[in-house]
């Protein structure tokens, strides 16, 4: 270093850039599909070759660039997306920065050919590491738009090549590109070849059907047929799109895609909201899939926060996150057993996903990520009394009239009930076929919601603290208390601040008055500074609901009447979240009839 200041060469300043931007080949896919669909583009096809690392070529239909203008499309900061900082404010492109070109430029050869609706023919330029630009010349483009093409990507930077991967991995790496585009553009056909050989080839897809033949391709057939789609807005916010039933869930957050404005993001906020909406409906570890589409004004989201625009930041995140998660809870809450997809099919799945699934626990056992605590505080649990409390019979109870479904009243979605097995499972029959039912883990959830409800109708109970607790904390988290005394204060806490870091806790929500508090207090702390949100104490008070509902539920080895069960099979359809129970675990199953007759080979 010699300590003399001075002005970076454009060439060097453009491997600078190309260093921020181009990580790897679908890098430079994303960057060149990008400039596609900002130039109106109804088609675009990617050709790669070696994974991208010997060629790329991305060919639209697009508006095109005219030929006095085309040199200009590869110098930097030169953009037609803005030209005043309001635009840069409201901007709603995806290329906006003009940086994409030429960083790509600078580490490969690159070509550049487009022809708009007025000319007769195209016209081609060419430029290799970062060099003098050649051309225009003239070139044969049967059509308006470009073709833009990539050689020997990094083949100047020896030391950057060598971090790439295998071809198979960086196609993979392109492919997964390319799903998340076609899911965030619908309207666009898009075609995807390797080495030659087309890989995908999405057609625009307009209707609904051809929507979700397209998600079916994407994220697979369980997800298109047991997916929910939903639209909900408010001021300044929308947000669309499918969400899977907590069954058909994953061992890895794989299949999960959000948008922000059309933009795909890996966004924390989101994240986390996604994951409170199904804290009390998923096993634990499994990961719900989803496909998110976010509207919020372009003022209140600032999309130049990452070199390569993966992330975005809200100006009011928490009201953000608080949207989102309410949102996804109700479409969650709405959904009815009509919506819930067979459980039989999934648990097939999910076991050919993960050999380890198979040995999921007897229904008859606690889940293992279930941990019982004692219920205390006086709640009462004399739910389904007749049902939880009687002792067992010494003789199975007598039948009753079985409801015939097939009448001319419509059978209810999960029909009637015909029998017990072994005192665990419900046996019913409906409209489809035969229902199981089993019948703790389903009256589990339907107290649950029962607990749940009669707490949110009451306003916080808060318990006073014979002896105040006294928590350390940083400088920073006891600032944050200060400016969030009012939401500690509705979330039931009452706390002080006694020092620079010394907090003390007066009061706490009554059902957490055993937990400890100045644990909580520092997690709820922990939310509210980095989500601007905090549902610590939701979750806690749930736990205990939690706990109270599975005492409180009727238990297996008890015989039940038909009454009593028809009275179960009718509040399960009734209730929210009926398809788990509180852990996660599925409530009931259908096996439709076609699966009976395959069973048996009838009309084989």
């Amino acid at each position: 270093m010699n300590g003399v200041i001075q002005v970076l060469s454009p060439h060097l300043a453009n491997q600078i850039a190309a260093g921020e931007v181009i990580e790897r080949p679908a890098s430079v896919v994303k960057e060149l599909i990008e400039n596609s669909l900002d130039a109106g583009a109804t088609r675009i096809q990617v050709r790669v070759e070696q994974g991208g690392v010997k060629r790329i070529e991305v060919a639209d239909d697009g508006c095109g660039i005219p030929k006095e203008q085309l040199a200009l499309a590869l110098a930097r900061h030169a953009t037609s997306k803005i030209t005043t900082f309001d635009d840069l404010v409201h901007v709603r492109d995806f290329g906006f920065r003009g940086e994409a070109l030429p960083s790509i430029a600078s580490v490969s050869e690159l070509t550049l050919t487009s022809r708009t609706a007025e000319d007769s023919a195209g016209w081609c330029l060419r430029i290799v590491h970062g060099g003098d630009v050649e051309g225009p010349r003239p070139s044969a483009l049967a059509h308006h738009g470009s073709v833009i093409g990539v050689r020997n990507l990094f083949s100047n930077l020896p030391a950057r090549r060598k971090f790439l991967k295998a071809a198979r991995t960086e196609f993979g790496h392109v492919r997964q590109l390319l799903h998340r585009a076609a899911l965030a553009r619908f309207d666009v056909a898009w075609v995807l070849e390797h080495d030659a050989r087309e890989v995908l080839h999405f057609p625009a897809a307009t209707g609904e059907e051809a929507q979700r033949s397209r998600l079916a391709k994407i994220l697979g057939k369980a997800f298109a047929e047991h997916c929910v789609y939903f639209d909900n807005a408010t001021d300044g916010l929308g947000l669309s799109g499918w969400i899977g039933a907590p069954t058909i869930s994953r061992s890895q957050p794989d299949m999960q895609f959000s948008y922000v404005n059309g933009r795909s993001v890996r966004d924390k906020t989101l994240g986390h909201a996604l994951r409170q909406a199904y804290q009390d409906v998923l096993i634990h570890g499994r990961h719900p899939c989803c496909v998110l589409y976010l509207k919020v004004d372009p003022e209140m989201v600032d999309v130049n926060v990452h070199p390569a625009k993966h992330e975005v930041r809200f100006r009011h995140q928490g009201m953000v996150h608080d949207f989102v998660r309410a949102t996804l809870q109700r479409t969650i809450a709405a959904l009815a057993p009509g919506d819930t997809p067979n459980l039989a099919e999934y648990h097939r799945t999910l076991v050919n996903e993960n050999p380890q699934a198979a040995a999921q626990p007897s229904p008859r056992m606690p889940h293992p990520g279930y941990t019982r605590q004692k219920v205390g505080h006086g709640a009462s649990t004399a739910l389904y009394g007749r049902i939880a409390e009687r002792p067992p019979p010494s003789a199975p109870a007598p039948t009753a009239p079985v409801a015939r479904v097939g009448t001319a009243v419509p059978a209810p979605p999960l029909g009637y009930a015909l029998c017990q097995i072994h005192g665990v499972y419900i046996v019913a029959q409906n409209e489809h076929g035969m229902v199981l039912v089993d019948m703790h883990a389903a009256h589990e959830r339907v107290t649950y919601e029962r607990l749940k409800r009669a707490h949110q109708e009451h306003d916080v109970r808060v318990q006073p603290l014979l002896v105040p607790v006294a928590v350390e904390a940083s400088e920073h988290e006891a600032d944050a208390c200060e400016e969030r005394a009012g939401d500690l204060e509705r979330l039931g806490f009452g706390v002080d601040r006694s020092g620079p870091g010394t907090l003390i806790v007066r009061r706490v929500p009554s059902l957490l008055a055993d937990a400890d508090a100045a644990q909580l207090l520092r997690d709820v702390l922990s939310d509210l500074c980095e989500h601007d949100a905090s549902s610590r104490i939701e979750e806690n008070v749930n736990a205990i609901l939690s706990s109270m509902a599975c005492h409180g539920s009727v238990r297996a080895n008890r015989a039940l009447s038909l009454d009593e069960m028809n009275a179960l099979l009718r509040d399960i359809e009734k209730t929210e979240r009926s398809g788990q129970c509180n852990h996660g675990r599925p409530t009931w199953a259908q096996l439709g009839m076609e699966q009976l007759d395959k069973l048996f080979k009838r009309g084989q």
